[in-house]
């Protein structure tokens, strides 16, 4: 068995570089510190993103992306098609899941400062793929056409519509006119299906590259302790305990998506009243409960949710940007003036999606992962003023 093993091996090795492949896992190394936990949560994200990949691929098999039978379609799929109803909620639920550790895999990452040349591509591209996340999330929630995604879609897209210069262009770009219907239904099937795959599959496959060409980074104050230390072989140790977490995270799933079944709700009716109290989902509430809070009119010409749109845009654009921007963490080892910027960035995210839900729960939820974060880049920043 061994030498058919190595005469595939070599047949391949004469065509593609598989020896080189080989050979850079098999001398790729994890650096361990007491930090080092938080290098699960980028395989994390990768998991549940294949996951979305694969009942994605079974969903469209049944899904009809028109106005009259994508409601039907997917009543079908949940009533009919064997399994249908735990393959739609293992989708849904993985999509809340992906976002979740996304977020936490990115907020890791700025507070270990791992940014930090020569790594600023691999943070680029780390923020690239988290927004396309988050415009699967937006793209998807209309796919069943129900009336809570066709008024939540109708709401963000108003939401868009109100940004200056471009607002009316951008607008009727999302919906494919001026009003929600079945033409915006199928513009958002094929962002979901099609562009925005296609998008993160490249820049996933870049910052994947980026990973592996420059390692793991440590965080500034434990470099000392790092150095002290064994590194762990990616192969099989790391792997071995990546693919232990992912199999808890499947078994989560399916418990979530077998005991919490996703629901689908009424079909959509353009001429039927809006909900009272419409809600967006929870990775966009802090934006939703933000512009809630601003009160109507306008001044220069540009109305007042405007201006909070405009800033949630310049903030994510400065957040891209951070590496270019903290030279701190390079001169003097540490940028505390960053970390507070992200305590408090996350602070303000976390209370306004707790406000919007009227609940206490997603507050303490998000705070112990927050503590943890904050206390890993409060804590090397001291480390290395002690040194």
């Amino acid at each position: 068995m061994s030498t058919i093993a190595e005469k595939v091996v070599s047949w391949l090795d004469e065509r593609v570089p598989v020896g080189n492949v080989i050979e850079l896992i098999r001398h790729k190394t994890v650096p361990m510190h007491r930090w080092s936990v938080f290098y699960y949560l980028g395989g994390m994200t990768l998991f549940f993103f294949c996951v979305q990949v694969a009942t994605g691929i079974l969903l469209m098999l049944y899904y009809r992306p028109s106005a009259e039978e994508a409601f039907e379609s997917v009543e079908f799929i949940m009533t009919v098609v064997p399994f249908g109803w735990l393959i739609r909620s293992i989708h849904s639920w993985s999509a809340n899941l992906m976002i979740f550790f996304a977020f936490l895999h990115l907020a890791s990452v700025y507070f270990a400062k791992a940014y930090r040349k020569p790594r600023e591509l691999t943070w680029v591209t780390g923020c690239l793929v988290f927004f396309l996340a988050m415009g699967f999330g937006f793209s998807g929630y209309l796919l069943p056409w129900n009336k809570l995604a066709y008024f939540a879609t109708k709401v963000g897209t108003d939401v868009a519509g109100s940004m200056p210069l471009i607002g009316e262009w951008a607008l009727r770009f999302l919906r494919g006119g001026d009003r929600v219907t079945g033409g915006t239904l199928s513009r958002f099937y094929g962002w979901h299906v099609a562009i925005l795959p296609a998008m993160a599959t490249a820049l996933l496959g870049l910052h994947l590259l980026f990973v592996q060409l420059q390692g793991m980074s440590v965080p500034p104050g434990c470099e000392k302790e790092a150095a002290s230390r064994r590194p762990l072989k990616f192969f099989p140790d790391f792997l071995l305990r990546d693919l232990f977490g992912w199999m808890l995270a499947l078994a989560v799933l399916a418990a979530l998506a077998a005991f919490l079944p996703w629901e689908l709700g009424e079909k959509a009716d353009p001429f039927a009243p809006a909900y009272k109290n419409i809600r967006p989902e929870w990775y966009f509430m802090f934006m939703f409960q933000t512009l809630k809070l601003v009160p109507g009119g306008e001044i220069a010409g540009i109305e007042y949710e405007a201006i909070p749109i405009m800033l949630f845009n310049l903030g994510a654009l400065l957040m891209v940007a951070v590496p270019f921007l903290d030279r701190g963490i390079e001169r003097r080892g540490r940028s505390p003036v960053f970390t507070w910027i992200g305590v408090i960035s996350v602070l303000y995210m976390v209370g306004m999606t707790a406000w919007g839900y009227e609940s206490l729960v997603p507050v303490w939820v998000a705070l112990g992962a927050i503590a943890l974060v904050a206390v890993l880049g409060l804590a090397t920043g001291r480390r290395r003023r002690a040194r």
